[in-house]
């Protein structure tokens, strides 16, 4: 359920808070005090598009902060895949920052992307935005509602149906790219079979580029490691008079003269010969680096003849050797398929049409379930169709195969109503007025949310096109639902407004430099003064109170009944 909405700077608005309860909540005020402009922002903070004309004049960034109070386990599980904290309360507060060229999205305080906060937003809400019920005019959208109606007995399907598609897409790729006449055919297998070959034949092994690499540095700078070596030999060695070595021999000859007459002078005894022998390993090790550096020219020829044709093979076929074996690989795969070339294509033809046979199965198995949905749905919406007074209402959806299948199957789906007495079933584009499109939209968006766990429902004007008792039969239906679901409904019908659980005004203010936007819980008398006005009364006049009443009391009589 969606507690409350948090609104800064964004357009007419210049602050404002609107805590929501359960049940119906309703919105009215005059043509352009901005009672969408509410919605719009629940939108932008959804990850909806933002335009740097709907910030507030004068201000550097604006504000959208929902806040949820939510049980499902779905909404917990996304946000554990997300790797964000539930709040222990169930809280949720979904937070985003506009400003001109960027905007931040929060979740529960953390940094998020649009993209996951729409994912979110979709266990949370469904909005139905003004003209929205013009979507039922094209026949792409009957199949989107008809899955949504189908749930999750659809989804194992579907993904099977999809992945079968891109596997066929793949297999019609592949086959395509590898057609070739015999000319082609007889081009590449030579080339294949040179580049293989010539692969074959370095008889490669994994890494040798490296250590050739090291000892190809050291020859090609061995008379300077000698000339170092040399001289660092010259300092340490106790081969040399004014080395290291003989100093420090002559060092400890003189402290083990004089160590006896102290326990101290002993200590540094014991530490100066060990330094001594330290010296004389490194001095012995030193030597024998020294022996085994000797310069071989032939040596040095071989390792840079087998570097270079490394380096040549890694610059042709890629950048490592572990590369060019890979690479080597698939010339061999490819001279085996060509040696057999039309066993391979048959093989591939073959394996492309058990594909086409289990695509066409997966996508009957498809079909079946939203035939049989179908039925239940067009059902439901009938029964709910008359509920918002279609007298006379027929209600069918056809699922029809068609040959062209898509990752989404075969079926064609569209909406088929009647709506008079003897009159055929037609599609709902051919038939339906503006008023009975919103009819039909709220009779689906109810069904669904009897059958889809979501915790509000906003309707933005779904009154559009309709009067009088007609009205009250919306009226009614949006009161059946909010029973189940919470639901927030912008309108300008007094029926409507009539059967609110809490009723919200939406007002615009002026001053010399100044317009402001804000919105406000309206207690049972300041509502019956809005549903006076909603009822065409230019002045609060006793009468016009008193048609409020009535209308009030009609839809309280209604409520009582119907709990």
């Amino acid at each position: 359920m969606l507690q409350s909405i948090h609104v800064k700077n964004l357009a007419l608005i210049q602050e404002t808070e609107v805590e929501f309860g359960p049940g119906l909540n309703i919105l009215t005020g005059e043509t352009g005090a901005g009672k969408s402009l509410l919605i719009g922002s629940v939108n932008l903070a959804l990850g909806g598009k933002f335009e740097k004309e709907m910030l507030r004049k004068d201000a550097e960034s604006a504000l959208v902060e929902l806040i949820f109070s939510e049980d499902d386990p779905k909404v917990r599980d996304k946000l554990l895949k997300m790797e964000l904290e539930p709040l222990e309360d169930g809280t949720l507060i979904i937070s985003r920052k506009l400003q001109v060229g960027k905007s931040t999205c929060r979740i529960n305080g953390e940094t998020v992307t649009a993209k996951q906060v729409k994912e979110l937003a979709e266990l949370l809400l469904d909005i139905h935005g003004q003209h929205e019920h013009q979507s039922l005019l094209h026949k792409k959208n009957h199949l989107e509602i008809l899955d949504s109606y189908c749930g999750e007995e659809l989804l194992a399907a579907a993904e099977v149906v999809d992945q079968l598609y891109t596997q066929l897409s793949k297999l019609r790729r592949e086959l395509q790219s590898e057609a070739m006449d015999e000319t082609e055919k007889a081009k590449e297998q030579s080339l294949a079979e040179f580049e293989w070959q010539e692969i074959q034949a370095a008889k490669l092994v994994p890494g040798e580029d490296e250590e050739l690499e090291q000892r190809y540095r050291l020859m090609t700078n061995s008379k300077r490691i000698m000339e170092g070596l040399t001289e660092s030999y010259q300092y340490t060695g106790g081969d040399f008079e004014s080395g290291a070595s003989g100093a420090l021999s002559r060092a400890l000859r003189a402290l083990r003269g004089v160590s006896m007459y102290d326990t101290k002078l002993e200590e540094l005894e014991g530490q100066l010969t060990e330094i001594d022998s330290l010296l004389s390993d490194y001095n012995r090790d030193l030597s024998e680096y020294m022996d085994d550096c000797e310069f071989d020219g032939e040596d040095f020829a071989k390792v840079e003849e087998r570097l270079n044709t490394l380096n040549h093979l890694k610059g042709k076929y890629g950048g490592t050797l572990q590369a060019v074996l890979q690479y080597g690989e698939e010339r061999q795969q490819l001279l085996e398929k060509l040696t057999d070339y039309d066993t391979y294509m048959e093989k591939l033809k073959q394996k492309l049409n058990d594909t086409e046979k289990q695509l066409l199965d997966a996508c009957g198995r498809l079909s079946a379930i939203r035939v049989r949905n179908a039925k239940a749905l067009a059902a439901q919406l009938k029964e709910a169709l008359k509920q918002l007074n279609f007298l006379t209402v027929e209600f069918e959806i056809a699922v029809r195969p068609e040959q062209t299948v898509t990752a989404r199957g075969y079926d064609d789906v569209e909406f088929l109503i009647s709506t008079n007495p003897g009159e055929s079933l037609m599609p709902l584009s051919q038939v339906a007025s503006g008023g009975e499109l919103s009819r039909v939209m709220l009779a689906i968006k109810t069904v669904l949310a009897g059958r889809d766990v979501i915790g509000t429902l906003i309707f933005d004007e779904i009154d559009a096109g309709i009067s009088g008792r007609t009205a009250w039969k919306v009226s009614e239906q949006l009161n059946t639902v909010a029973r189940s679901t919470q639901v927030i409904c912008i309108t300008h019908l007094p029926q409507i407004a009539a059967m609110a659980d809490s009723h919200f005004v939406i007002e615009k203010s002026s001053t010399e430099d100044n317009t402001i936007t804000d919105i406000r819980c309206l207690a049972s008398e300041d509502s019956l003064g809005e549903l006076a006005r909603l009822l065409g009364s230019d002045a609060l006049t006793e009468a016009a109170l008193t048609n409020a009443r009535e209308m009030r009391s009609q839809a309280l009589a209604y409520k009582k009944t119907n709990e």
